[in-house]
């Protein structure tokens, strides 16, 4: 009761200060912020299970902290505050091991230094290169965080949980503004009143093509390519629980795919069936009853709706706009890699402002394009050290809860890596490319606590529905 008054007293002025040279929205921000970050201090699993909802529904929502930045990378920020507060207690000891994954995403990370440093040197053009290779780094570094916050089977069920609820609530949206309006730039006003930077941009890619489903991920081949990671999880996990949590699973992979066809996505909608064929190949439990299922919903959207049977004609069509363009990049990319040897670093995406140059529509080749070979060669080094370690050891002879989550993240990862074929927003797409990691590191999680989901020493079981 002595140290109430005071205490009061302090706090009070402390407000009246802030209040006096800050606004009443920024001291808000201040406040929650300093809130939120008190309790991850305590519990820094909700940032993570915060940031999955975040990312997954409105991931370029932006606050201004001195910077702008996304909510769900600030989130991320203060999660890392939060562990490394942890690591200080000495509660994280031997959770995080540095097997060979690991040990190549270090150094991937550690190399990007050098084309960073060399970029600011070279690249002449406006834009912040220490926050952008920071955020990258932030991004990729949800590897290193699955182990250090998912302790538990109940802390990994409440991050899936959080995902699909994060992707239902952006699919529930994005579907019923695209079957209200049939217009993508009646989502303008939305995503302008959710803080989204620059709308004069977001209303150009939605005013490009309009009959393309619009969501808070702004690019419809953004759109297919968070779809393509996720409907597979979403699927083997609805397939294989009970109650409502079955119900969240397969709604968000109808939604989903749905959602895939009215985006037009022709690189996550090829690459997704690449996958399933894939499960098929490997005897998957009902995977080719899904596949026909798939084929069929596909065929009766095409049917009812011409926008998409317009855009399936000219897929894979030289004389197509799109197409044209990217013959035009591979054309030009060996001079952009003459040009900039070690990668045009961080300050700017490609292509580099007055270049006359084009960027490249391929998840390598925008490694190479941003911090050279080696950075691209690591980086497949880390997704073959990966597929190594989760990759089935034979065929996949049944689906149960033990063994869903396993296939369900290796799957969709696959599908992401797969659409770098078609695209490159799976190399340095901030907030995308942090759901990406999160997802690989999630799957190696399942495999290291439970070997057995690899083979096919159950097959004896029944299979599960």
């Amino acid at each position: 009761m002595a140290m109430g008054l005071p205490v009061a007293l302090i706090l009070g002025v402390l407000f009246g200060v802030l209040l006096w040279f800050l606004s009443v929205g920024k001291l808000a921000i201040l406040l929650a912020g300093a809130a939120l970050t008190l309790t991850l201090l305590r519990k820094p699993l909700w940032g993570l299970l915060l940031f999955a909802v975040l990312a997954t529904s409105i991931p370029y929502t932006t606050v201004q902290v001195g910077i702008r930045t996304t909510i769900s990378e600030a989130v991320l920020g203060l999660t890392w505050v939060a562990l490394l507060w942890q690591a200080f207690l000495g509660q994280t000891r031997n959770l995080l091991q540095w097997r060979p994954v690991e040990r190549t995403l270090l150094w991937l990370m550690l190399y990007s230094a050098l084309p960073f440093v060399v970029g600011m040197v070279i690249i002449s053009a406006e834009g912040n290169g220490p926050v952008n290779w920071v955020r990258w780094l932030m991004n990729l570094s949800l590897l290193f965080m699955v182990p250090l916050l998912l302790r538990s089977d109940s802390d990994r069920d409440q991050l899936i949980v959080a995902l699909l609820l994060g992707n239902l609530a952006m699919l529930c949206l994005s579907v019923f503004m695209f079957l209200k309006d049939r217009d993508a730039t009646t989502m303008v006003p939305i995503l302008t009143d959710l803080k989204y930077a620059h709308p004069e941009a977001v209303l150009d890619i939605f005013s490009a093509n309009y009959q393309r489903m619009a969501s808070p991920w702004v690019h419809p081949n953004l759109t297919g390519g968070v779809l393509a990671l996720f409907v597979p999880l979403a699927l083997l996990y609805g397939w294989t629980r009970s109650g409502w949590r079955r119900l969240l699973g397969l709604s968000v992979a109808v939604l989903g795919c749905a959602g895939l066809l009215f985006s037009i996505s022709r690189g996550a909608i090829v690459s997704l069936a690449l996958v399933l064929l894939w499960l098929t190949y490997k005897r998957t439990p009902y995977s080719g009853r899904i596949l026909g299922l798939g084929v069929a919903f596909g065929a009766a959207l095409v049917l009812f709706y011409p926008p998409l049977q317009e855009r399936l004609l000219s897929m894979f069509s030289a004389s197509n706009a799109s197409t044209e363009i990217r013959f035009m990049e591979y054309e030009m990319f060996p001079e952009a890699m003459a040009r900039y040897p070690l990668g045009i670093g961080f300050k700017v995406d490609p292509p580099v402002p007055g270049s006359g140059l084009l960027g490249i529509s391929n998840l390598w080749l925008n490694f190479i394009y941003k911090i050279g070979i080696p950075g691209m060669l690591l980086f497949i080094a880390v997704t073959l050290l990966w597929w190594r370690e989760v990759r089935p050891s034979g065929a996949v002879r049944r689906i149960d809860a033990d063994n869903a989550i396993w296939l369900g993240s290796m799957a969709g990862v696959m599908a992401a890596i797969l659409t770098g074929l078609f695209d490159h927003y799976y190399s340095f797409t901030y907030v995308l490319i942090a759901l990406f990691w999160l997802l690989m590191g999630l799957s190696l999680q399942v495999v290291r606590l439970n070997p057995h989901v690899r083979d096919d020493s159950d097959s004896h079981r029944e299979n599960s529905p």
